[in-house]
């Protein structure tokens, strides 16, 4: 299926299903081993909101492996209440406090456990050098009618689902600008697509960026913020290009009679990838960002697609192992190519997570579809939407600064 869309660039695709619906909870979590500490959260002593807020993200944030025994955990998170509208959420390890801090009852609830486990990650995780994960969102496309698409944004549980557009024709592959602020898709119209940027935040304001003849697509922001890399066809071939967005410019990186696609940065802005059938069939190249040096990267399986590169330098891609598509792995640094996906249906347009770890994805099976969070580092994997549409083209935020605490025992 990547395959025809690749090669089906210049006609929308085919579509037709209800409704968008409402996503409920968390419906599935498959693992298949953990690598991470246990955790057990006591929250008998603050609202049922709070503690089942508490108990949703760190569940789905991918770093702990829920317990329900203090003596089985290696942490142990209490939330009480306190004095001043206040509430504490303490770390254990052990039998020792090893962190505490207070906030604000009147956060929602949502928000102020997005904020408490986020301190919990950052103090537990020294290392991990990433700071809010919990209020990053993921962009997807949903089939809103039919030969209709539109932008959606949710939390990493699948919950607080927001619809960012509002159009009657096809908007595809979000991208998330550098500051998480904006959102970067792909618009159909009655000559071609254009590129858009779109805020987040209310009131929502759109700007067009890129409605040069033909195609304006697969649209991808350098780690700056100040460059986009996308593809563009306005003499007829279909090649990949940047766009300067804070110096206005552009620079053509590939020529010839090759379709190109699905670009994507690597995380100092030097190279790009992208996906190109020069050979025939779609392969996954790396160029330097001036379109030097040039080289196939060596993927496994057959018509690979899609690359994501994440900030430790590895490269995740769908491709087509036994008639599926899939989900591997590249690491630039090693040379290790990792099938991480052996379950069935067709896996693809997988985005990294800012933890470097968890990558979400598109899983297709039929005419149903699903977006998944798999952790490349246990293969554990959890829906995190499925509802009666079809769903598309999931992109991963950077992360966003977390509330403020109100204080730090």
């Amino acid at each position: 299926m990547l395959k025809k869309v690749f090669f089906c660039l210049f006609t929308a695709v085919l579509c037709g299903s209800s409704l968008y619906a409402a996503p409920g909870k968390i419906i599935e979590i498959r693992k298949k081993a953990s690598l991470n500490p246990s955790v057990y959260f006591a929250g008998d002593a603050v609202s049922p909101a709070v503690a089942a807020s508490m108990r949703t993200f760190l569940g789905v944030c991918g770093w702990f492996e829920p317990v329900n025994s203090p003596e089985k955990a290696d942490y142990s998170v209490i939330a009480e209440n306190a004095p001043g509208s206040t509430v504490i959420i303490r770390l254990i390890q052990g039998k020792s406090q090893i962190a505490a801090w207070r906030f604000r009852s009147g956060i929602a609830p949502r928000e102020l456990a997005k904020s408490a486990v986020d301190a919990i990650i950052e103090r537990a995780f020294e290392q991990l050098e990433v700071s809010g994960f919990c209020r990053s969102r993921i962009a997807f496309g949903v089939e809103t009618a039919p030969g209709v698409r539109n932008i959606f944004i949710c939390d990493i549980d699948g919950g607080n689902v927001e619809q960012l557009t509002r159009y009657r024709t096809l908007n595809v592959e979000p991208c998330w600008s550098a500051n998480a602020k904006s959102i970067f898709f792909s618009k159909y119209n009655s000559s071609g697509i254009d590129v858009i940027e779109t805020t987040v935040a209310s009131p929502r304001r759109s700007r067009l960026i890129s409605a040069a003849r033909g195609l304006n697509t697969g649209a991808a922001v350098s780690p700056d913020g100040s460059e986009l890399a996308l593809i563009m066809s306005f003499d007829r071939k279909v090649d990949l290009y940047i766009l300067g967005l804070t110096k206005r410019f552009r620079r053509r990186l590939t020529s010839g009679i090759a379709v190109e696609a699905s670009p994507c940065w690597s995380p100092d802005g030097k190279k790009l990838a992208f996906v190109s059938d020069r050979t025939g069939s779609p392969r996954i190249y790396v160029c330097n960002r001036d379109g030097s040096q040039l080289q196939r990267l060596p993927t496994i399986g057959a018509d690979a697609v899609t690359p994501a590169w994440s900030k430790n330098n590895k490269i995740a891609y769908a491709t087509r192992i036994n008639g599926a598509y899939t989900i591997a792995v590249y690491d630039m640094k090693t040379g290790e190519n990792r099938q991480i996906i052996t379950a069935p249906g067709n896996w693809e347009s997988p985005e990294w997570a800012a933890d470097n770890r968890q990558i979400v994805c598109k899983r297709g099976s039929g005419s149903d579809s699903a977006l998944f969070v798999v952790d490349t580092k246990t293969g554990n994997q959890r829906i995190l939407l499925k509802t009666g549409s079809r769903l598309f083209d999931p992109a991963w935020s950077p992360c966003q600064k977390r509330f403020t605490a109100a204080g730090r025992n």
